[in-house]
């Protein structure tokens, strides 16, 4: 089950959480490339983006239900060939975007996910942030904070000899959890990956918000720019899982 939110500075709120009911959503399978369906401030994308660069595969979301402001949902997947994501099942958050970072007070979140995996995969489960210099622009920024690294690795500037990524910092304290900071360009824009030393998070709650001021603190990232992105899914290369939040 996931719970996002962007709580914005100067605004009083009161809490969805503290008034849960189940609400109806749409259970349907969804399995096209960019099929979604949504749910209250939240839509779940199935998000096949790279299917093209796989021998085989393909993945079935769905939404199996939704409580006050936290939602669940399953997506099954099978993917062989290439070394690329082939997609990224996600539930996008679509209320309190394309703010500045600067008038965000909080990003606060609980996640509590499951995946089962048959033989040998490779995948991540992460949040996946978008930032741009102009309210709903082009990407500047993407911030990945990953729960969970299945046999994969981040994008880097650079990586050694046996090919594996080279943190930028090591050993980095946010929300009681230690990370290792990655960063590189996709070719399109500047990718920063949070990634645990060591273990996964399968059950988290805290403010994903404090990744963002650790980038605007030490890695220059301006405040200026604006949020025009909030995800949390999972990322699939190849193999065989059924993941469950």
């Amino acid at each position: 089950m996931l719970y996002l939110s962007v709580l914005l500075l100067l605004i009083p709120l009161v809490s969805t959480r503290m008034h849960k009911h189940v609400r109806a959503v749409d259970t349907t399978s969804i399995t096209e490339q960019y099929a979604s369906v949504t749910a209250g401030q939240y839509s779940l994308l199935n998000n096949l983006w790279d299917e093209d660069n796989a021998t085989s595969g393909s993945q079935t979301s769905k939404l199996t239900s939704m409580s006050g402001s936290t939602v669940a949902w399953q997506t099954s997947w099978t993917w062989t060939g290439g070394s690329s994501v082939k997609s990224y099942s996600n539930i996008q958050l679509n209320s309190g975007i394309n703010q500045q970072l600067s008038a965000i007070s909080s990003m606060p979140s609980t996640w509590n996910w499951t995946q089962s995996n048959t033989g040998t995969v490779v995948a991540d489960v992460a949040y996946d942030l978008f930032t741009s210099n102009t309210s709903g622009g082009k990407n500047v920024n993407e911030i990945m904070i990953w729960l969970a690294n299945i046999n994969s690795g981040p994008i880097a500037a650079q990586y050694n000899a046996a090919g594996q990524a080279v943190p930028i910092l090591e050993n980095i304290s946010i929300q009681g959890y230690t990370w290792n900071l990655y960063s590189g360009s996709n070719g399109y824009n500047q990718v920063y990956s949070f990634l645990l030393t060591s273990g996964e998070i399968t059950s988290f709650s805290g403010d994903i918000y404090e990744f963002l001021s650790y980038l605007i603190d030490n890695e220059g990232m301006s405040s200026s720019q604006y949020l025009t992105t909030a995800q949390a899914g999972t990322e699939a290369t190849t193999g065989t899982a059924k993941f469950t939040t």
